[in-house]
């Protein structure tokens, strides 16, 4: 549950804020809650036990607010979606050994989606480690992979330096999350060493502005270019550079697409956004990746289901990349023209070194045509069930402009990303590079405690829904005002869909007639339960989940044969997209 110290009598509670001293370190368990407290952590997400007991009983006295999880990976989920919304780390406790491998999804997703995190995780005695001791795992040997930096706390005295460094590192530069792993002895261990302020190591050097000349020879290509497209990414909201993007897109009139990641750093109402683009983006996106001969990449690591093929990915464009991250340059696609700094310090530079606007009229033009000739649109037929498209058209419809939206992972997260209009940057919180089913029941609690003022509705689907559905108690005991809309088609959706399209149609272990009422499971949790199966429902019952005063949710029997569309076949060309099942015999 959240927890904060229990309130003191009146005239020590007098005292106490007379007293502009803390109270000195004794521990290295109160060393650890102190850097975290200096760093300004308001959120911790945790799940109690044997090792880590020590820095939760140092957090008994501290003015941060600890929200016990029903699961560890929801507390990871949490707390990347905190740091997501926020834009500053998110924090995860665990005990050691299963409370630990529990964060390992969470920290994973983190880490392939750059959200800043730091997990702290208990560990047994030192003196224990390596001898498979109870509840031992070798957590800074299994993290390393995944994270930005694993620490061991090796002594009392610097434990607190390693959370402070930890905590830093997961903010600098290119965001991700790290760890730190604390054995018993060290956080019950005597000290009065108070921890350093958050400081990022002396060897990490973070880029700021790219190189002068390379930025003036990517300015003159981009203003050279008939058919110029800024394609923004993730990073774009990572370094909230999305003011600039806006400011740049506009006064030279270049069409943007986004990444998945990047959904909300451009106005999708905007006549320049060509929304998203990759598997499932839009059709005119991907037709617009296809003809440009110049893209302004900025903050995205090209991945996969972005690209389809690589080798027909822009084939005719000169491409300008920007990336905090050296290391993303010509990694998956050959940039002509890198520029290693900061995105919003990049996009200034840009700004500046313009020499006019390209002459892209014409290209303007075709753009508006593709948005014409290839709308998202769906078919509603009287006699049909439900269409998922509907329920979340309509709920972008009636939500103010900066309603967060939460999503696991499936067709649902799909639609989600269609269907609703996105305006505003770090409204959309989802799982992207790992691909998490589960990730949206915690997540939307993380989103909501990071931003109590702002709306926050989750989509998840039914297979997605039950892998984290405990979180549901958690919203319940904190009393959130989240409406999770499940929509349910009895099927791990995406995987029927594959298997209809490329697996001729033999549906092994994607098919869910045996879930449970979901409805009627929020009742038994203590939410607000509702069952929608009619088109004519929709608006009352949406409207009836948003008015209850706490988490609702909405199990909405969608139409069970509707697939996702456009599609681009993995590994295809962008600009071969389906529209619907029959066009994929044809790619």
């Amino acid at each position: 549950m959240s927890e904060r110290a229990s309130v003191p009598a009146e005239d020590e509670q007098a005292d106490d804020e007379s007293t502009e001293e803390q109270a000195p370190v004794t521990t290295g368990a109160q060393s650890v809650v102190r850097a975290l407290e200096n760093a300004g952590a308001e959120y911790i997400f945790g799940v109690q036990g044997g090792a880590i007991m020590p820095v939760y009983d140092a957090l008994y006295d501290s003015d941060i607010t600890h929200v016990t999880m029903a699961h560890e990976q929801g507390a990871s989920h949490a707390a990347d979606a905190y740091g997501i919304v926020t834009g500053d780390p998110g924090v995860c406790f665990a005990t050691s050994g299963p409370g630990a491998t529990n964060l390992v999804t969470g920290i994973a997703d983190a880490s392939m989606d750059s959200d800043p995190m730091i997990a702290l995780t208990g560990q047994v005695p030192t003196d224990f480690v390596g001898n498979d001791a109870f509840q031992e795992t070798d957590t800074v040997g299994i993290t390393q992979p995944i994270t930005k930096e694993s620490y061991f706390a090796n002594h009392s005295d610097t434990v607190g330096n390693d959370v402070s460094e930890a905590f830093a590192l997961a903010d600098a530069g290119r965001q991700g999350p790290t760890l730190v792993d604390l054995p018993k002895d060290v956080t019950q261990g005597e000290t009065d060493v108070e921890p350093m302020a958050p400081t990022t190591p002396d060897t990490y050097d973070v880029p700021d502005e790219a190189d002068d000349e390379a930025v003036q020879e990517a300015a003159d290509v981009l203003a050279d270019a008939d058919r110029p497209v800024i394609l923004s990414g993730g990073g774009v909201i990572k370094a909230d550079a999305s003011g600039a993007l806006r400011e740049f897109a506009m006064e030279y009139e270049i069409p943007v697409i986004t990444t998945m990641p990047g959904i909300g750093s451009f106005p999708e109402d905007h006549e320049l956004s060509l929304e998203w683009a990759g598997m499932h983006g839009t059709g005119y996106a991907n037709m617009a990746i296809t003809n440009t001969d110049c893209m302004l990449a900025i903050g995205t690591r090209f991945d996969d289901r972005l690209t389809g093929g690589v080798d027909s990915f822009a084939p005719d464009a000169d491409l300008v990349h920007v990336d905090i991250d050296p290391a993303e340059i010509s990694k998956n696609v050959y940039a002509d023209y890198p520029l290693v700094g900061d995105a919003r310090a990049v996009l200034r530079q840009l700004f500046d070194a313009m020499p006019r606007a390209p002459d892209a009229d014409e290209w303007r033009e075709q753009c508006q045509d593709w948005k014409d000739e290839y709308p998202m649109t769906y078919e509603m037929p009287d006699d049909e069930p439900l269409k998922p498209q509907y329920v979340v058209e309509t709920f972008s419809d009636v939500t103010p402009d900066d309603t967060i939206v939460c999503t696991g992972v499936g067709q649902h997260q799909m639609w989600a990303s269609q269907f609703w209009e996105y305006t505003e940057p770090r409204t959309w919180v989802s799982s992207h590079g790992l691909g998490t089913m589960g990730y949206g029941v915690p997540a939307a609690i993380g989103a909501k405690l990071a931003a109590p003022d702002q709306e926050v509705v989750c989509f998840d689907g039914d297979g997605s829904f039950l892998m984290t559905v405990q979180g549901l108690s958690v919203a319940v005991r904190e009393n959130l005002d989240i409406t999770y809309v499940i929509l349910n088609n009895e099927a791990v959706g995406m995987v029927r869909q594959w298997q209809d399209g490329f697996y001729e149609g033999r549906r092994m272990a994607s098919e869910y007639p045996w879930i449970p009422q979901f409805d009627k499971l929020a009742e038994a949790f203590g939410a607000r339960g509702f069952r929608l199966e009619e088109t004519d429902d929709v608006e009352d019952t949406i409207q009836a989940a948003r008015d209850y005063d706490g988490p609702s949710v909405i199990d909405a029997h969608i139409d069970p044969g509707e697939n996702v569309f456009p599609m681009v076949p993995s590994g295809g060309d962008n600009g071969l997209f389906a529209l619907e099942e029959d066009h994929l015999e044809m790619l």
